[in-house]
């Protein structure tokens, strides 16, 4: 298997000795949009999993279903099943006349893990509505009810909601995605660049008020809470730091932009979730962040025999 040539953004220290390193590709935005940094390739095309939850929201809006606030912070979440999480989908979908029948989303356990123990302990086991991405399909299943769409479909790459949503982030990202997949909660998935993806945060941030990529920023950043759980660093960072727009996705890809245009992606190429905190932190400070929060964020211990004995730590 021939090596990676990526740069190592992050290294596994255990008393002393390096015993593991996570490469990737990173890329940091000026306020003006141009690149301030790159590292690796952050122009090759990447799945961007659940960072484009965003614009998948704006379709939502686009669709004319009328949400906004702590909901429509919800449609754009991977949330971690916590009571106040599981009501609000519930809310969507009663408010249009659904179930959680109607979801496609796959059973599963919290993300959280904390969350799912507690449901472990209680007796519960896995079903769809705790699954992450439950309030964004109950916000496009609510839409397609506003319009009179099919409800079973609405994961089909050709259905209105999905050809709304993939408009949505081609025009944020002006890109064409490479390539169609499926994500882990069934729905298409498209294939862009993490340059394309901190533009397009940049592009939600930036938009005129009112617009549907605008009020989708402002929900996410005034309900933090709803777009990932009270555990979670993208809720820490959204609420330390004025303005900032943070979504995580799965396989280690993490975006933020700030109110001011400046912006970062990045994947981490192992997928290797551990890595991102440190990462994050860092390259937050590189784009001139001073918080103590990016301490909470970059803080990843590594344990021995119940003692700290090291920690991930960011390498670029």
């Amino acid at each position: 298997m021939p090596q990676s040539t990526l740069p190592v953004l992050a290294e596994v220290v255990r008393s002393g000795f390096t015993e593991s390193r996570h490469r990737g590709s990173l890329v940091l935005l000026a306020a003006d949009g141009t690149v301030d940094l790159a590292l690796g390739d952050p122009d090759a095309p990447i799945f961007p999993r659940s960072t484009a939850k965003p614009f998948q929201a704006v379709a939502t809006l686009r669709a004319g279903l009328a949400i906004e606030g702590e909901l429509l912070a919800l449609a754009a979440s991977s949330h971690s099943a916590e009571t106040f999480h599981l009501e609000a989908v519930r809310r969507i979908l009663a408010e249009a006349g659904l179930t959680e029948a109607d979801l496609r989303t796959p059973a599963d356990l919290p993300l959280d893990r904390t969350e799912a123990e507690q449901l472990l302990r209680r007796g519960g086991e896995r079903s769809p509505i705790l699954m992450d991405c439950s309030g964004k399909h109950a916000g496009w299943l609510a839409a397609c009810a506003a319009n009179g769409w099919d409800t079973a479909s609405y994961l089909d790459p050709a259905h209105p909601i999905q050809l709304l949503a993939r408009e949505a982030l081609q025009e944020a990202t002006g890109e064409q995605p490479t390539h169609l997949g499926t994500d882990g909660c069934g729905a298409p998935l498209l294939a862009v660049s993490l340059t394309g993806l901190a533009r397009g945060y940049r592009a939600l941030l930036l938009a005129e008020p009112g617009t549907a990529p605008r009020r989708v920023a402002d929900a996410m950043r005034a309900h933090p809470e709803y777009v990932a759980g009270t555990r979670r660093i993208d809720t820490w960072l959204m609420r330390a730091v004025p303005g900032a727009l943070s979504k995580m996705g799965a396989e280690a890809v993490q975006v933020v932009a700030l109110a001011d245009g400046r912006a970062l992606a990045f994947k981490i190429e192992d997928g290797t979730e551990r890595a991102s905190g440190p990462v994050l932190a860092e390259a937050l400070r590189r784009l001139g962040i001073e918080h103590e929060v990016l301490d909470r964020i970059g803080a990843q211990p590594l344990h021995g025999g119940g003692a700290v004995v090291g920690e991930v730590r960011a390498a670029f």
